[in-house]
């Protein structure tokens, strides 16, 4: 099944946000900036190694400017005062919070454990198996702030659910990411840089968020319109600074891809399990607990779904871009949509049988 297979009738069933023709092609996108960031990455070394040596407190500066291009206009879609809609759907958002930060890191340390440590690890540069298994631990420990929206439009969901849910979890974000990155870190025995991490979170979640909801708050002053006009406007500014922390990715991950090519599918075996698993059992559990479909569909990709932007900043601040924590984190990049697409599949087709019982909150 390709690609436009899944996504075009899953589309036409929706009156929510449509996924845009850069967001159906991501992966090719990706594939895209791996032929030319490892083509660059050849010709131009040094320039590579001077981007890669402007940091302050260990964290790169062009990827920090980067990242912010990234992440604000995503910020910006959220409007925290949705969390008072938390009681009109408080089992879907119960299940949905126990799948992000409880479930969801644990499982992705334990599937890196069995598979980078164990099965593939003969297959793996030794010196990188940490690095891998924390890049890995990195992707699962924040759930996804921007992609949701359109996954949750694809499969009907219910908007002010996916609002509220997606503010709450920005909210604990703040707050749970770095304890709980350097937890798993530590329990897989990777040493916690705890400065880095510290400014990471600060420079990657902290300032982000204060700045999105200052610029929030002027822009609907002028109303809804528009704030929808700028983020119309800035929309190609985020892809842009996406496509280019990519190649900047790259360009320093091109010698390890080209001599072992075979990395970058042995990482997304975990990754796609970790998906599916939480995914579905995300939906299992809001069927059992008689939670509608239009929000047990919502949760279970919410559930599923990685802040990648923020794990690829955190890995090249925590490990450097040639670690393989970076290369771990671009590869849920790399399948974000044609796996997750599958999954707003799986919850469309499967509505009858979820609504074969009276499941109405």
């Amino acid at each position: 099944m390709s690609l436009q297979d899944i996504a075009v009738p899953t589309v036409a069933k929706s009156n929510g946000p449509q996924i845009s023709s850069f967001e159906r092609n991501l992966t090719w996108w990706v594939l895209g900036c791996i032929v030319v960031g490892v083509a660059l990455g050849k010709v131009f070394p040094s320039f590579f190694q001077a981007v890669g040596s402007l940091k302050v407190a260990e964290v790169n500066l062009p990827v920090a400017i980067l990242i912010w291009l990234m992440i604000i206009p995503m910020l910006l879609k959220i409007d925290f005062s949705a969390m008072r809609e938390v009681l009109t759907h408080s089992r879907g958002i119960g299940v949905t919070l126990f799948i992000n930060w409880v479930v969801k890191p644990f499982s992705m340390a334990l599937l890196a454990w069995i598979f980078i440590r164990h099965l593939f690890a003969g297959l793996l540069p030794v010196e990188q198996i940490d690095s891998y298994i924390a890049g890995l631990i990195l992707l699962a420990a924040a759930p996804c702030t921007a992609m949701v929206f359109v996954w949750s439009g694809l499969c009907g969901g219910e908007p002010k659910f996916t609002l509220s849910q997606v503010a709450i979890n920005d909210a604990i974000m703040l707050f749970a990411f770095a304890p709980l990155v350097a937890l798993l870190l530590g329990l897989s025995s990777i040493t916690v840089p705890w400065n880095t991490l510290f400014i990471s979170v600060l420079l990657f979640i902290v300032i982000p968020v204060v700045i999105s909801q200052i610029l929030r708050k002027l822009v609907l002053s002028k109303g809804q319109g528009a704030l929808d006009a700028l983020l119309k406007r800035i929309h190609p500014i985020s892809l842009s600074a996406l496509l280019a922390t990519l190649v900047l990715l790259f360009g320093f991950q091109g010698q390890q891809i080209l001599a072992q090519p075979l990395i970058i599918a042995l990482l997304a075996m975990p990754i796609i399990i970790q998906v599916y698993f939480n995914s579905m059992l995300a939906y299992w559990l809001n069927k059992k607990l008689k939670v509608a479909h239009c929000v047990a569909g919502p949760s279970a990709l919410i559930g599923a779904s990685n802040f990648f932007e923020l794990a690829v900043a955190t890995a090249i601040a925590l490990f450097g871009f040639n670690s393989g924590a970076a290369l771990a984190t671009v590869v849920g990049v790399l399948i974000e949509v044609p796996v997750m697409l599958s999954v707003v599949s799986i919850v469309n087709r499967s509505k009858g049988w979820y609504e074969a019982s009276p499941n109405k909150n």
